[in-house]
């Protein structure tokens, strides 16, 4: 029994490893940073503070998945690129360094250090895609549903959609990328300039 044990073992292992070397190999996966072209100013700070939250998403927004609507109703992604984080965690890190470089708010703060405030954004991203449109041209498509809500009570303050459509002159991911980070540019400078405004507002009264 013993020496059957000894030719059994070294099959055995032989058998693993054939095994092991079938198994499909991992995509190789390129993670990509929203970028950013969005100068810092000075600016008179202001009294109050700002935390930020991440948005809701559906299931298909939530990930960190490159998301493409290439026809009709139908949500891909692109093959081998990611982001960075999931698309809600984007959002919600890129309107935190718009504040910040805007400099109007300064008290800033976001959800996960679970800090008080005396505002808070929140809201729903309903759009984080590429588009293709019926003429084959490409755009990318963000849409926030900004709620501004006050810390304490957490009564809603004000509430908007912003739509940000940003076409794209190159249909290759890093050409797409780059068009998310226009769209991105625009939608932190409309939120900004509307947080402010209302917040202003708000406190005024």
């Amino acid at each position: 029994m013993k020496p059957s044990l000894r030719i059994l073992a070294p099959a055995i292992v032989l058998g693993l490893a054939s095994a092991c070397s079938i198994l499909p190999q991992s995509e190789p996966v390129d993670l990509y940073r929203l970028p950013v072209h969005q100068a810092s100013r000075a600016a008179a700070p202001l009294a109050w503070s700002l935390r930020l939250n991440k948005p809701l998403a559906s299931e298909a927004l939530a990930g960190a998945r490159i998301a493409v609507i290439p026809q009709g109703d139908v949500i891909s992604s692109y093959k081998g690129a990611r982001w960075s984080d999931p698309a809600p965690v984007l959002v919600r890190n890129r309107l935190l360094d718009g504040f910040q470089r805007d400099g109007q708010v300064q008290r800033l703060s976001a959800d996960d250090s679970n800090l008080q405030a005396d505002y808070e954004l929140a809201g729903e991203l309903q759009a984080f895609q590429s588009e293709y449109q019926a003429d084959g041209t490409v755009q990318v498509v963000i849409r926030y549903d900004a709620r501004l809500v006050q810390g304490r009570s957490q009564r809603i303050q004000a509430s908007k959609r912003f739509e940000v459509r940003q076409p794209l002159a190159d249909k290759q991911v890093s050409a797409v990328v780059a068009g998310f980070g226009a769209a991105s540019d625009q939608l932190v400078s409309q939120v900004v300039s509307w947080t402010v405004a209302q917040a202003t507002q708000v406190k005024n009264q």
